[in-house]
């Protein structure tokens, strides 16, 4: 198949690119690199860098080759942004989106794998959360994204669009031979921040509240290795049903801790890791963690990566020997 996947040179998607190459697909990246990095790219992707809003460059991409199916990662991701500066999250986020999803109208493509995000859930009842879970995001982010999955099942019932959202939890982790991993400027990730504290490139670690009704009082989440995602993405555009649009929960099943998390990158790493307790920061849930039955049952995907601490040596390998991110 030949596929488009735009935000192609970020973290998840950068990771999804490779895995696609290694299946023998043909991949063309669409990023405009302001997040993501040239250096992520498979050297075996063809990279076009541009910025998704811009309409004559996407449907001059979309017709000018025969594309199978497109994943799409190009979003703002960060909750705490969102939340400052809603008109970009819906900017880029949306509008872009539509741009997108108007030319591949126009093109004739009809498969789409759209990175999604368990904020559409915002603060559950319960967990584990499933699908049928009610949906009700706190954050401009999160109803950036619900609203993406409202208009691709409006897409498929309107010109037949085929369409799979992986609502995922909290992507973690690097690649096996540790060349590419994550690289966000400035980083908010709880695994990366802990493992910058043992490069000494941080004093501490700040453990937002240790009074949630949890096991040891910090915020419990769900951690799936990104390679684990990179592989759901493929098997879902190979999987991808005209006209329908389904929606999966992605991750392990397992929640961990914060404490649980700080206390296992010490292990892998053999470094003291300093903490500091604040105060919570709004919004935060005491835990998420998912349900995967359904994709289990559907798509026949299980994650590889269920001990955190395969997760966090995978990440401490990339770390370690890339300090200072792609910059090196």
């Amino acid at each position: 198949m030949r596929i488009l996947v735009t935000g192609g040179a970020g973290y998840v998607g950068s990771h999804c690119v490779r895995a696609l190459c290694d299946a023998g697909h043909d991949v063309v990246v669409y990023d405009h690199l302001v997040k993501g990095h040239r250096a992520a790219v498979d050297h075996r992707a063809r990279l076009v860098v541009a910025d998704l809003g811009d309409r004559t460059r996407v449907n001059e991409i979309l017709g000018s080759e025969r594309f199978d199916g497109v994943m799409h990662f190009a979003a703002l991701a960060e909750v705490g942004e969102s939340v400052e500066s809603p008109l970009s999250y819906y900017r880029n986020n949306v509008a872009s989106s539509t741009t997108l999803l108007e030319a591949m109208r126009d093109h004739g493509v009809r498969r789409i794998v759209f990175s999604s995000t368990c904020a559409v859930y915002g603060i559950p009842p319960s967990v584990p959360i499933g699908e049928d879970t009610p949906v009700n995001p706190i954050s401009p982010y999160g109803r950036t994204k619900l609203a993406m999955e409202w208009l691709l099942c409006d897409c498929a019932n309107a010109w037949g669009l085929g369409a799979v959202a992986l609502r995922y939890f909290n992507a973690a982790g690097a690649a096996g031979d540790a060349s590419i991993g994550e690289d966000h400027a400035p980083e908010s990730h709880l695994i990366p921040l802990v493992l910058q504290v043992a490069l000494d490139q941080r004093n501490e670690i700040l453990v937002f509240g240790d009074d949630y009704d949890t096991p040891d009082g910090t915020c419990i989440r769900d951690y799936v290795h990104v390679e684990d995602l990179a592989t759901i993405h493929q098997t879902a555009i190979e999987r991808v049903i005209p006209g329908e649009f389904r929606a999966y929960n992605v991750g392990t099943g397992r929640g961990t801790s914060v404490l649980a998390v700080i206390e296992a990158a010490r292990k892998v790493t053999g470094h003291p890791i300093e903490v500091k307790v604040t105060k919570r920061r709004t919004g935060d849930p005491p835990a998420l963690f998912a349900d995967p039955a359904r994709i289990t049952r559907d798509l026949g995907w299980a994650p590889k990566f269920t001990d955190i601490r395969a997760t966090i040596q995978s990440a401490w390998n990339w770390h370690r020997s890339y300090p200072n991110g792609f910059a090196k």
